[in-house]
Formats: structure tokens, sequence, C-alpha cells
């Protein structure tokens, strides 16, 4: 009984104090993230597979909706691992739609030299020179895509950091074309969901983005979409995990 109402006094002595810090941290985000990233960007999302955008970078993408970013995607694989690559096409397409881009913006590439697999590792060379021609052929001037962890570990996601830190470090990118990476967490703190937040304030990079409760019933139905993808478990990670409310990243 007397853990009981620890737990209750604890509940009730957080909860204010975290929703506090959410609205101090929405305040913080229209002042801030403007001036940061700019109005009306031309902007490339670089995924693995079809729905990395709505599992990893939901907060992302409709918070560059608010800012008018014009927001491109690129996704380096059909996501064929299980023989479903074209259901997944038609899934991916439709995320997109709900979290605001649009067909003509989408390019999925399904090629031998990418495949879905997380024991094969990309040629790092051929993912950035074909990210490259995409980000000329559109006039990008921001790239958005994961960092060094991959958020999963996934060697997948791992090998699109690789190529796009290659192309700024060998300053390969076009003039004024800066890149955004998505930071991983520790497991304990992938699967806080709301709760993250004020160690995400604590620990904060360069640019932060948190979703209203409308915008996160947003990025949930985006995630629906992929309904060849909705076994239990990642029901349970579009329950609990802070990517689908969450997102901090950092410019290389």
């Amino acid at each position: 009984m007397d853990m009981v109402v620890i737990l209750c006094l604890a509940v009730v002595v957080l909860v204010p104090g975290i929703f506090w810090v959410w609205h101090v941290s929405e305040r913080m985000k229209s002042q801030v993230q403007p001036g940061l990233l700019g109005r009306g960007s031309r902007t490339l999302l670089v995924i693995a597979h079809p729905d990395d955008e709505a599992m990893f970078f939901a907060p992302t993408l409709l918070g560059l909706a608010r800012l008018r970013h014009h927001v491109f995607l690129l996704c380096f694989s059909a996501g064929n691992y299980y023989n479903q690559g074209e259901i997944r096409k038609k899934e991916l397409l439709r995320s997109c739609d709900v979290l605001g881009i649009p067909p003509s913006n989408v390019m999925i590439i399904d090629n031998r030299d990418f495949p879905d697999d997380p024991h094969v590792q990309w040629d790092t060379k051929h993912v950035a020179s074909v990210l490259l021609r995409h980000i000329e052929v559109n006039d990008i001037n921001l790239v958005v895509t994961f960092d060094a962890g991959g958020v999963s570990g996934h060697s997948n996601h791992v090998a699109l950091y690789a190529a796009v830190r290659t192309l700024h470090s060998e300053k390969k990118l076009p003039e004024g074309c800066t890149v955004l990476t998505l930071q991983s967490v520790s497991v304990l703190r992938k699967y806080l969901s709301l709760l993250d937040l004020p160690c995400s304030l604590l620990h904060a990079r360069d640019v932060l983005f948190v979703l209203t409760s409308k915008e996160v019933a947003q990025a949930k139905r985006a995630m629906s979409c992929h309904r060849s993808q909705l076994l239990w478990f990642r029901r349970l990670y579009v329950l609990f995990s802070r990517y689908m409310r969450i997102n901090s990243l950092h410019f290389l």
C-alpha cells in the first residue's frame, strides 16, 4: 500500500513538471528553430527503408512543415527483405502523403546495389554518388539523415551517414547545403516516450522538434500506413518510442 501511495505522489509531482517543460519547449521551438533552419528551405530526407520516415523522422518532417520547408524524400531501398518491396513502396507513398510530402517529391531506389539487408554493407562511394546527384538535381540546401548510430544500429542506416559524412568532409556538397543528423540515444531513453523530454532538453543538440498531441496523432496515422510492418512489437514501438514524439538533431 505504501508503495502505491509513493507511486501516486510521484505521478502527481512529475506529470505537471513534464507538461510545463513541454510548454516551454514549444515556445523555444518557435523562437529558435526558424533562425537555425530558415523558412522555405529545400530539404531532402534520406532514409534506407520504407517506414523510416514515420518510425524515426516524423517529428522532423512535421516540424519542417511548420517552417514551410519544401521537403523531398530519397529512400535507398524498397524494403524487400521479406519480398514485400512492391507493397512497401505503396505504403511509403501513403505515409508521405499523411506527412505532407507529395508523390512527385519521393524517390525510391530499387536496386541490387542497395539491398534491404542488415548483413550487407552498402558501398559508401556509390551511396554518396547517388545522393550527391539527387541533391544537385533538386537544388537541395538541407539534408537530413541518420547519425553514426543509425538510431537502431542497422547497417543500412549507418551507410547513409557514412556517405553524407564523406560528401561533407570532402567538401563535395553544393555551397550553402548543410546536413542535419538524427541523434541516436540509449535503449532506455528510446522507449521513454514523452518522459524523455527533460533529458532531451538537458542534452539539447542543435535542433529539437517536439510534436503536439495533434501532430503525434498525425505521426501515428503515417505509421499505420505501413500495415505490412505493424507486427506486435512495432505497435509497442509506436506507443512508447520517443522518436514518434521527439527528434533531436545535430549539424555536421
